[in-house]
């Protein structure tokens, strides 16, 4: 895929932080439609507010990802609206920061459903017309680089960003083994991003906190490209490499004395 433009494009967590900054970039690259899904009512009208002179038609819709039920609804609003979209970019997500023990039944349930099984139930609804069309496709998960690397007080964050890489990779292989490589699923796993999400968190050895922008250049290039997967800086895969050969108590050392990923979310704050 060379470009966007004339593409219908949904993306999750569109009212602010990365999610505007993607629907931004869309805009810019002559979308016929972007599709944004928020939960927060007043930050999306903001944002439509300000892309509304573009020329692209905005749909947005007020969505509680965590609800099944308002993921279905939803998707057949968005239907019945503006037909299927082209591309997805599976962005909202949560963290809460904590000990597994501080987290509420409620916390965990929610850290889940929103980063773990929002991603597979959004695609699945809209994946049916994606194989049906001859036109290319895609699909980006953003990730983390916290599927990569056990890390305290991101317990519940990585089993849900794990669950996401298994997910979206075998969802790669799948689609290439059915016959359908023409839909394209770009799995994203960045290290920290300064939207407000991860304050107070620090990068590990070597690893900056990234700007937005960059993240978002490298995003798009990857999802054009149809790259199967990005991992954001080279540190990432530094570090699963690592982890992959050290025996485990080395890598345990490694990590937390040396590259210091064991101790990122001391000063954690969050949004």
């Amino acid at each position: 895929m060379k470009t966007i433009q004339g593409r219908k494009i949904l993306i999750t967590g569109a009212a602010m932080g990365m999610g505007r900054l993607y629907a931004e970039r869309a805009v810019r690259e002559g979308a016929a439609v972007v599709i944004l899904w928020d939960i927060n009512q007043e930050e999306l009208e903001r944002t439509v507010l300000a892309l509304k002179d573009s020329g692209v038609r905005l749909m947005p819709y007020l969505v509680d990802i965590g609800s099944l039920d308002a993921i279905v609804a939803a998707s057949a609003r968005v239907r019945a609206d503006v037909g299927d979209p082209d591309i997805i970019i599976n962005n909202a997500g949560i963290v809460r920061g904590k000990y597994f023990w501080e987290h509420s039944q409620a916390d965990t349930r929610l850290t889940m459903e929103i980063n773990a099984l929002a991603p597979m139930h959004i695609t699945r609804e809209f994946l049916p017309a994606m194989m049906a069309s001859r036109r290319e496709c895609r699909i980006v998960t953003i990730a983390s680089a916290a599927a990569t690397v056990s890390n305290p007080r991101m317990s519940v964050y990585c089993a849900s960003k794990w669950a996401a890489v298994g997910w979206s990779d075998s969802l790669r292989l799948e689609l290439v083994q059915a016959g359908h490589s023409h839909v394209k699923v770009t799995t994203v796993c960045p290290s920290y991003v300064s939207t407000g999400m991860f304050e107070g968190a620090r990068g590990p050895l070597m690893t900056p906190v990234m700007k937005p922008g960059y993240v978002v250049e490298r995003v798009w290039r990857a999802m054009l490209a149809g790259r199967p997967m990005l991992m954001l800086p080279w540190t990432v895969t530094l570090g699963k490499i690592a982890r992959g050969i050290l025996p485990l108590r080395a890598w345990d050392w490694v990590a937390d004395h040396v590259f210091g990923v064991y101790h990122t979310m001391d000063r954690f704050r969050g949004r």
